[in-house]
């Protein structure tokens, strides 16, 4: 075989080599072609078949939601009939009223969504009450305020019945006093350092009645016993002779007006206590007015004049 006739061959099968596959390229583009129409028309019918569901589904739930709406309207139907029933049991009477309407409305259907159900409307059966005329409201008179003077303090005479040390304070005495009412009183007074145990039992004193009463190291006490005093000593006030427990101790041109308790936030107390004092004649005094048992005499300090009585 010659050379050419060689070379000849070799182009030969060369070009039927391209021919080849240039062949299998064009196949395979044909056969990409023809999946992605096949992928095309499933996808197509894939949606087709989701938009069948979506369809079906909405009108499932609509159907749903108007039986749900159907039961409701029943059961609010029978509630009613029930309330009635009982009302007219209990003697309450039934007053129509027109055109009253227990409304459920329908659920539209649509393409895509169903409506939301509407609210139940159920108007009320029973008739409204009369309001009844509110009266005016009757106008307090104020309350007269009381002058704050010696008769807003409830003094009286007292008999000390009983003397004790406190058992908690070495400074006070816990004396039991008589002053005229079903059961003494128990009086915590500091007067350990000033009169002797013994000359205190027995005697009568002049008692303020009306303060709050306060716990003394556990005790309370009840009334406070009236002394003049100084930093010379200190004297328990003797009452008129003749005086019993529970006579009133008053001054004149002073109306005696106590209060029951004298409230602390008034301070009654303290701003009377600057005008009590003994004068030039021993007698205890609110401004130079004699503290005084009516009918017996006046109220006296032993020895201690001019100073305060407290």
């Amino acid at each position: 075989m010659s050379w050419f006739v060689l070379n000849n061959i070799i182009h030969i099968f060369r070009l039927n080599a391209k021919l080849v596959t240039r062949m299998a390229g064009k196949s395979a583009m044909e056969r990409v072609k023809a999946n992605a129409e096949v992928a095309k028309r499933t996808i197509d019918e894939l949606k087709n078949e989701l938009s069948f569901i979506h369809k079906e589904y909405n009108n499932m739930l609509a159907q749903q939601l108007r039986e749900e709406n159907a039961r409701l309207s029943a059961a609010v139907q029978e509630a009613m009939k029930t309330l009635v029933e009982l009302e007219e049991r209990n003697g309450i009477q039934q007053i129509p009223i027109p055109n009253q309407v227990i409304s459920c409305a329908s659920v539209k259907e649509q393409d895509t969504m169903p409506d939301p159900i509407p609210s139940t409307e159920i108007k009320d059966s029973k008739p409204k009450k009369e309001k009844k005329e509110k009266k005016p409201k009757e106008q307090k008179e104020p309350a007269v305020e009381l002058p704050v003077d010696i008769g807003r303090l409830d003094l009286r005479i007292g008999k000390v019945e009983d003397v004790q040390r406190h058992p908690d304070a070495d400074s006070l005495y816990v004396l039991k006093i008589n002053c005229g009412e079903d059961k003494p009183r128990t009086v915590c007074s500091g007067l350990v350092k000033h009169i002797p145990i013994d000359q205190l039992k027995d005697i009568h004193v002049v008692l303020l009645c009306n303060l709050k009463p306060v716990k003394m190291r556990g005790i309370t006490s009840e009334a406070m016993v009236m002394c003049a005093s100084s930093e010379a000593g200190v004297e328990v006030l003797s009452p008129p002779k003749g005086s019993k427990p529970g006579d009133l101790v008053q001054c004149e041109g002073y109306t005696r007006q106590p209060d029951a308790v004298m409230n602390p936030k008034k301070k009654i107390f303290e701003t009377v206590a600057p005008d009590l004092h003994t004068n030039d004649d021993l007698q205890a005094c609110y401004k130079n007015t004699p503290f005084q048992v009516e009918g017996k005499g006046l109220c006296l300090a032993k020895t201690l004049k001019n100073v305060p009585v407290k």
